[in-house]
Parts: C-alpha cells; structure tokens; sequence
C-alpha cells in the first residue's frame, strides 16, 4: 500500500485527538524568588544531530517544500518570538533589535543543527518574564498600595495591536494595568477585594514555578516547532514526553472530559467537543470558551490562568465517573466580563460511543404537512477493534446510518436532511462508505502526496440505498471527511447543501519516529472528484446561512501558514446539474421566509451583537464602567429576545432576572419536536428549503422515501 494511503487512518488527526497537549517537564522545583540567580538552560549534545533530522525530514518529507532561504530565516525569527511571547508581555524592543542579528542567519544555522539562538532567546525571555512577575507579586503584596479602579485609563491587551515595549517603564505601565484589569475581572464575579490579590499573587507565583521548570528538551520542542509551523499548522515535533501523552490520546481511551484545547494567550482555550464525550452529553461547554480554573468535585477552583496547556489537562484528567468543575469565560458572555462554572463526570471518551441519530421533523408549508427524517451525524466513526475480532454488530456511521433509513423508509418520509454539524471528521473509510449509500458506484476523494502522485482509491463500489429528496447540512466545525462526504455529494448533484462554509481541513499527517520522539508531518492533500482541494476553502454551501463562528477566528484559514487551496484535474464522475439550476428559486424562498420568521431573525440579531460586542478590544479599567457594561449585555440580549417573543405573539420578559430564571428552567428540560423552531432555527429553516426542493425537482413531487435495493449494512 502507497505510505501516503498507509497514513489515512490518520485522515484528521486534530478531529480524534482528545486534548492536545505541548508536554513541558513538570518536576518539583520551587519558585524562584526576586532575589534567586537563574541558571541558564543549556542545548544537550544530542540536540545536533536530532534537529538536522528533524531538519532533513522536513525538507524531503513534508507536502510543501520549502525554499531554506533567508526569507524562511526571518519568518521562523518572527514566528519564534510569536511564540516566545504571543501578546508581547514581556520583551522589551530592545530584545527584538538584538535578536535581529539572526534574521538572515537562521536558515544557515539549522542546516548546521545548531539550536543555540533557541536558546539564547528562550533565556533572555524567561528571565524577563520571572523579573516581571516577581515585580507583580510585589506590588501586590504591598498593603499600602491601592488600585484606583475609578480612573478612565485603558488596555489594549491583543499583542497584534501593541508594539514592543519601549522601556521598563514602559512594562511597567503596561503590567499595571493588566494588574488591574485582572482585579475588575474577579471583582465583577464576586471576589473580595483580598481574595482577588491573593488569587493574582498565587497565579504569577504559579508562572515564575512554570518558568523555572522548563528544561533543554522543552526548549528544543519549542524552537524546533517554531520551524515546523512555517510548514503547515499540522507539522510538529514531539519530544519523548509529548510522545507519551500523543500515544494517549491517540488511543481513544482517556478517561476526562472530551474536548480538544490549545493554549491561547494565557488562556486554555476549548477549540472542540469531541462527540459522544462527557462535555458533549452534558451539553454546556462549547467551543471557544476559555477555562480559568480547574477544580475536582466540591474541592476549591485552582486559577489555571497563564498555567502550561499539560498542566491544565493533567488537571482536568481523572478516573472514571469522579467529576470535574471548570470556572469558564463563555465564549457568548465573555464582552460582559462573566464567567460560569460548569460540572463534568469523566468517562472514558471514544468516539464511536455517540452514534447518528434520527427523528422526524414535521412542518407545515403552503397548506400542506411534510415529515422529514433528520440524520445527526456527529463523526465518522468505527469500532475498529470489533472490526477486526470479527463481531457481526461492529458499530460503525454508515451501518447505523443504514439502519436508520430503513427506520425512516417505515414513516413515510418525504426528504431527509443530514446534520452534519460540529462533525470534526474521523475515518476517511467511513466518509467513503456513507457516500456509497447514496451516489451508487464512483469515485469520493482524490489524494496527491509529496511526490505529486495522485491516488483515486476511495470509491463508492455498490448501488445506493436512497435516492430520494436530500440536503446536507454543514457549518464551520464541520471537518475532514464531513468536507469529504459533503463535496461528494455535492460534486455529484446528489444533495443540497446548506449552511455556512466548513472548516477547510483537507491534509492528511503521518507520524514518524526519530532518534528522539516524533515528528508528525504533512503528506499529502485532499482533493474533491471535481478537482477542487478541501484544503483552506473547505466546502461552500450551495445556500449560506449565519455562522455562529467567526471565521476569523475559527477554521484552517485562520491558522498561520495553513497550506493553500488549488485545484487538480477531476475525475470522471456522473454528475447531474439537476439542483444547481434551482439554487437561484430556493435562495430567493429561502431569503423570503427568514426574514419573516422572527426565530432565524432572532438568531442574526444575536449573531450581530456578538460581532458588534467582539470588535471592541479595548479595555475600559473603570470598574463601574465595566458593570455598567455587563448589565448593557445582559439588556441588549433580553432586549432581542423580547423582539422574538413579541413577533410570535408571546409575553415579553419583565425584566434580566425573569428572563434568566426561566432560560435555567429550559435548560433542565429536554428538547422537544414541537420547540424546534425555537431551539434549533437552522434545521427548521433546512427543512423547508428540502421542501422547496421537492416541490421543484419533477420526479420528487410524487415520491416518499426510496429505498432502491434491500442491501444489506457492510
């Protein structure tokens, strides 16, 4: 088998990975104090020859060759310093225009294997940072010095925004502020004013012990990556520790909470839930929240703000059925300063554990009823162990899917609706399988490795099981092989699909080994039947609806140095135009009916305000100005949802507090087919475009559900 098919088990690594972890050293050392003389940390002999290997396999390996260039040595400078210090906390520009002397030097240097300016950069920052912080502790601990927090100065934390500080004093009026902003930030959720020292005091203390815990192996990770990033946002190095903790995750077996996180400032950032995981049936934390604190059952919330991403999750981790609080920014509240505690069980986290799922959505439309069958299908998943033990019952997407459209060709179905949102991705066979359910035989996917070969092996190879009315629903979380399924079927004219546009994840990593850790790399890249890469752009809704997510924020296009989109020649494909021709009619129904209907209006209202609230990055450090701001948040968002109540002929709210009361209530509830609209605007709004399209498509008009053959589930 080609090594580049060899690794599609690996089809999107990010997607089954558990919790992404940077693995830094975490032995006992004690914090350095203000007066205590840092020891340097030194390269190790090895570290040579193990970065000309890292180098070398870079260069020949690796999807995207490089030109080793003096171009390539100022952007892995820049990246580096990027890393060192993402929001510009702690170097002064006196730093940078010393380490200038490297801008065209990096690249001759890394031929030779030599790590040293990793180093020498590494230092100088941690003994900054350590400075910095002792000066916080300090000012902190001083009884007599007071924090106006009435005052009208403010902070622009975003490091894009801010130049390099100048001077120490200029650190220093920078660090005050940050200070207090910290202290308004605890203040508006109820901290006493000597806890929140006391808490900030424990939290620079917690920095200095991470800084001084970093060794020689933790620097290397940290240069060498520096390096692998200008590749792609998929390529890195794994020390020997990383390797440990990757193999874990790997595994599907690790007993927490299901979330992917990656550090962002100073902050533990949810980038993911993970299907069928705790946090995914508990259905609270969500993507882009940010976690402050970690605490195990009834115990006290640690402050994890500024901690090491290994330490957190080390945290978070714990056995089975034990439960774990986390105190979190939400993502929706965090413009209102607001943080909530949300309360997980730990379970082991597989992903086949959360199956797809049908029910029946019923809507009535120009005077007629429609019963829909809805498909939610959360990942492409497989029990590859009881696949292999042989079982008869191996769970897998397409042989659940299977059996759920033999369920719904029970109910008379008029058109189903696929849900494929928040799907990260998961087994390239099972994308390939699903389509076979409903394109009948062709090719799915194209994959072009390093060396520019061009493999068509992923095929549909049976008849289809369904050819009746269909659409697809996708948004940005949407992954991998759902980019796969959904650009097959769309390349075929098989399905609408719509939604907002994916993730964009179309690139395929294979893990080697090295003489010490691992390195996972690019190899090859996805490409759909049409020619069109997945790559970057992911797949473009036929109908676009609103995004939660901010694409700017959220997708492969956001990441640095993300592998562009392209095209390659398509593959022969039946493919009917049948449903492009009507995407002009279903865009204007479509256009039509939301905007009277006051649920979807409700949804971009509320998607507006969150823009409009995010697009502030400065920071007001006047306390009241701050509360006034929160309870303006909490005023403006009741203020949409009595426009929504008020449109549907319902009671409007009296006031925050009756609003907030009875969304808790709702909370406690399940959801119900008759509140769809309300809850769930999207899916309601899909349903009817599925029925415009039934109407339209001539040899739909007069049919149910179409079950073509009686194959049975592969």
């Amino acid at each position: 088998m080609p090594r580049a098919l060899a690794a599609i088990l690996l089809t999107i690594v990010s997607a089954i990975i558990l919790i992404v972890v940077t693995g830094f050293t975490s032995a006992a050392i004690e914090t350095t104090g203000a007066n205590d003389k840092l020891v340097p940390i030194e390269k190790q002999a090895q570290h040579t020859a193990l970065y000309r290997e890292v180098f070398d396999r870079l260069a020949t390996r690796h999807y995207r060759g490089q030109n080793i260039d003096d171009d390539l040595s100022q952007r892995y400078l820049a990246q580096y310093l990027d890393n060192l210090d993402p929001i510009k906390s702690y170097l002064l520009q006196a730093d940078i225009d010393e380490f200038m002397h490297w801008q065209t030097r990096l690249d001759d240097l890394a031929k030779r294997g030599d790590v040293s300016p990793g180093y020498i950069m590494f230092n100088r920052l941690r003994e900054r940072a350590i400075s910095q912080l002792n000066a916080n502790i300090a000012l902190l601990q001083d009884k007599d010095h007071s924090f106006d927090l009435a005052t009208d100065e403010t902070l622009v934390l975003d490091g894009d925004k801010r130049d390099w500080f100048a001077s120490p004093e200029a650190a220093k009026t920078f660090w005050h502020k940050r200070i207090k902003d910290s202290m308004i930030r605890l203040l508006l959720n109820d901290k006493e004013p000597e806890k929140a020292r006391e808490l900030l005091i424990k939290r620079y203390q917690n920095q200095i012990k991470q800084y001084t815990q970093r060794d020689s192996q933790d620097v290397f990770q940290l240069y060498v990556n520096a390096l692998a990033s200008l590749y792609d946002p998929h390529t890195s190095y794994f020390s020997p520790r990383t390797t440990e903790n990757f193999q874990i995750n790997m595994s599907l077996s690790l007993e927490g909470i299901g979330a992917e996180l990656r550090t962002e400032d100073e902050y533990t950032k949810v980038v993911r839930i993970i299907p069928g995981g705790p946090a995914d049936l508990q259905g609270i934390l969500k993507a882009e929240d940010k976690i402050m604190g970690v605490g195990q059952d009834q115990e006290e919330i640690v402050d994890v703000v500024g901690w090491r991403i290994d330490e957190v999750v080390a945290l978070i981790r714990g056995a089975k059925d034990s439960v774990v609080r986390l105190q979190i920014i939400p993502a929706k509240g965090e413009a209102a300063d607001s943080t909530a505690i949300v309360a997980i069980t730990r379970d082991k986290v597989k992903l086949e554990e959360k199956s797809a799922q049908s029910k029946i959505l019923n809507i009535e439309q120009d005077g007629k009823s429609y019963k829909l069958g809805v498909i939610d299908i959360p990942a492409f998943y497989m029990d590859f162990e009881a696949y292999r033990a042989r079982d008869p019952d191996f769970k897998s997407t397409t042989r659940d899917v299977f059996n759920l459209l033999q369920e719904l060709s029970k109910e008379q179905v008029d058109g189903i609706v696929l849900d494929l949102r928040n799907n990260g991705g998961g087994s390239l066979h099972e994308a390939t399988s699903l389509t076979d359910l409903f394109i009948g035989s062709g090719p799915v996917v194209q994959i072009k490795d390093s060396n520019q070969r061009v493999y068509r092996n992923q095929r549909a190879t049976m008849p289809a099981v369904y050819n009746g009315p269909l659409l697809v629903i996708i948004n940005r979380l949407s992954a991998s092989a759902s980019e796969i399924f959904a650009g097959a079927l769309q390349d075929y004219g098989r399905a609408l699909i719509v939604g907002s546009q994916s993730f964009g994840k179309g690139t395929v990593q294979d893990v080697t080994g090295l003489s010490s850790g691992q390195l996972k790399l690019t190899v090859s890249k996805f490409y759909r039947v049409s020619g069109d890469s997945t790559q970057h752009r992911g797949v473009l809704p036929d109908i676009e609806f609103p995004s939660a997510y901010d694409s700017e924020e959220v997708g492969e296009s956001h990441q640095e140095n993300a592998l562009l989109w392209d095209r390659i020649h398509a593959v022969p494909h039946k493919s009917t135009n049948q449903l492009k021709q009507y995407v002009a009619p279903l865009t204007a129904r479509h256009n039509q009916r939301s905007a009277a209907d006051p649920d979807f209006v409700h949804l971009l209202s509320q998607l507006q305000l969150n823009e409009d609230w995010a697009a502030n990055d400065t920071l007001s450090l006047n306390i009241e100005k701050r509360r006034a701001r929160t309870e303006q948040w909490d005023l403006e968002v009741l203020a949409l949802e009595n426009i929504r109540r008020q449109s549907k002929g319902m009671e409007p709210y009296a006031d925050v507090i009756a609003w907030k009361k009875e969304s808790e209530d709702d909370e406690n509830e399940s959801e119900s087919e008759e509140n769809i609209a309300e809850s769930d605007p999207i899916l309601q709004e899909a349903g009817h475009i599925l029925i415009d399209q039934i109407g339209l498509l001539p040899q739909a008009k007069n049919n149910q559900l179409v079950l073509i053959n009686n194959r049975k589930a592969s």
